[in-house]
């Protein structure tokens, strides 16, 4: 058989963001991590959001634009109505 072939198996000490450490075995010295068992909110029951990349405010934003986008559209189209410029040949064949 090779020798060296298997990676190198640490005792390794996990930390949370929230303060809570424990240890595992692992091919890595040290692990950081975002939740855990006493932060996540279906261990907990407690209902908060964890939005580490500001997904959160990123759809309220694009929520926000769409809103204005599409209150803008329907005033055009209002207006469009509204205008009494001649109207196009199929416009006329439609009405009738």
């Amino acid at each position: 058989m090779k020798a060296n072939t298997h990676p190198q198996f640490f005792e390794t000490s996990v930390s949370c963001a929230c303060g809570n450490e424990f240890t595992i075995g692992s091919t890595i010295e040290k692990i950081h991590i975002e939740l855990c068992n006493k932060c996540h909110p279906f261990y907990t029951g407690e209902q908060r959001f964890v939005d580490t990349a500001s997904l959160i405010q990123k759809y309220q934003s694009k929520k926000e634009k769409a809103e204005v986008y599409q209150a803008q559209k329907i005033e055009k189209t209002e207006k469009k109505k509204k205008d009494n410029s001649p109207k196009t040949l199929r416009e006329m064949l439609l009405e009738s």
